[in-house]
């Protein structure tokens, strides 16, 4: 048995056993548990004028977004702010039914919240896990960059851990998705105003 699949498997267990008490949250990213609070109020703002438009956007397409669930791929599991999956949740369980499997999920979306650690997860770590996971477009809404701004990631390289295309968009401009379920979908200033 490889030393890697030994501390995969370690970390699998103690995260499914953790109990957190409300307000946290805890992910297995790179090789390490991290657990951490919920966003200040700006980010729940933000997540929930995204989660909003996307229902209507993707009324009809047979998916939908979700909030506060887990994202598993591999023993690892991570709570993306929101993920696009098919509207039956089913149709994409993890072998152990405690999120939805990360091939199932078509998108991935992070709004970035305050401090170095957490803006060094959703920029590069998170970036990372969700491109090993093959995650087709991973969308990072980002009021620490500069004055704002959307970059869409897409194209992913599992072996490279890599994403083939990345688009800034700075607020102020609407940042269009190209490809999957939320084809054509913009965020703009009426998401990401102050």
């Amino acid at each position: 048995m490889n030393r890697a699949f030994d501390l995969d498997e370690v970390l699998w267990r103690a995260w499914k056993a953790m109990d957190l008490p409300e307000g946290y949250r805890a992910e297995i990213i790179e090789g390490a548990i991290e657990v951490s609070p919920t966003g200040r109020r700006r980010h729940p703002v933000l997540i929930n004028r995204l989660r909003r438009a996307l229902e209507g956007h993707l009324r009809g397409s047979g998916h939908a977004p979700y909030q506060d669930g887990n994202v598993i791929h591999r023993r690892k599991a991570w709570i993306p702010d929101l993920f696009v999956a098919p509207e039956d949740l089913d149709e994409v369980p993890d072998e152990e039914d405690l999120g939805v499997d990360a091939s199932g999920v078509p998108m991935v979306i992070e709004v970035v919240s305050p401090g170095r650690r957490n803006i060094e997860r959703d920029r590069v770590r998170k970036r990372r896990e969700y491109a090993r996971a093959g995650i087709p477009v991973y969308v990072i809404v980002d009021d620490f960059d500069e004055d704002g701004a959307v970059h869409v990631l897409s194209l992913p390289d599992p072996e490279k851990a890599t994403y083939g295309e990345t688009h800034r968009v700075p607020y102020g401009t609407e940042a269009v998705i190209a490809s999957g379920p939320a084809k054509g979908f913009a965020i703009g200033e009426e998401i990401t105003r102050s």
